[in-house]
């Protein structure tokens, strides 16, 4: 099942649940990641059916190779017969070309300035976020025209700081970069935040229009969490310009 919230300026912004696929278990149903041990026709299957649900080609969804990292990379069209980059970023101007992130736990991130015809998707994980994907995807969306005040952001479905438990030293060289980040889990040990110290990101660059998922993928049953099951499949999040 995808859910797709349009926006009054023709952006389009898409997160899937794990279910409405054909995978079996342990990626039963919807699983849309090709790098899971997943059988490579039913992930093609899931990808066709997520888009035509979309209204979208899936020949025009563009996929990153994603690293945990801070690079991006612009693109004007499909990978084709290309090796598909690595990136935790992908930006276009292309209309109708829709860009996916991948995640099971990690925060999607979707950016869109329709003023500016300009779109972004970020995959931001812990080592992600402490790198400053989303500032490097905002970045070369202004290279592009866009306007931090015009872009409009949309977080999906992702772990939440109650259920994303880390040692102490780790939670504090992640809250020495993003102080926002630091949380604690429902049962008092040390944690991380992701989500919200991508939010105190974008609101510092200047990106207010902003709304944040409800679901936690840990808690939900709906959703792939790799932290809650390891061998699990990947959600996507879709952001287009219609």
């Amino acid at each position: 099942m995808i859910g797709q919230r349009g926006h009054a300026s023709g952006a389009h912004f898409a997160f899937t649940d794990r279910w409405g696929g054909v995978s079996a278990a342990p990626y039963e149903e919807l699983n849309l990641g090709g790098a899971v041990g997943d059988d490579p026709g039913a992930v093609r299957t899931n990808r066709e059916s997520a888009a035509k649900s979309l209204g979208l080609e899936a020949g025009r969804v563009v996929w990153m190779n994603q690293v945990h990292g801070a690079g991006v990379t612009v693109v004007d069209g499909p990978w084709g017969e290309r090796p598909v980059p690595e990136a935790d970023a992908i930006v276009t101007t292309e209309r109708g070309l829709a860009l996916a992130v991948l995640t099971a736990d990690c925060t999607p991130v979707l950016l869109a300035d329709p003023v500016a015809g300009v779109v972004a998707a970020a995959h931001a994980g812990r080592p992600g976020m402490v790198a400053g994907i989303v500032p490097a995807a905002v970045r070369a969306m202004v290279g592009l025209g866009a306007e931090p005040s015009r872009i409009v952001a949309r977080t999906g479905p992702a772990v939440c700081g109650r259920c994303y438990e880390v040692p102490e030293t780790m939670r504090a060289e992640v809250a020495a970069v993003e102080p926002a980040a630091h949380a604690e889990t429902s049962w008092g040990t040390p944690a991380v935040d992701v989500t919200a110290g991508v939010h105190a990101q974008l609101d510092r660059l200047g990106v207010h229009d902003r709304e944040q998922s409800p679901v936690c993928t840990r808690e939900s049953k709906d959703h792939f969490s790799y932290r809650r099951d390891r061998t699990t499949g990947r959600l996507a999040g879709y952001v287009w310009l219609g």
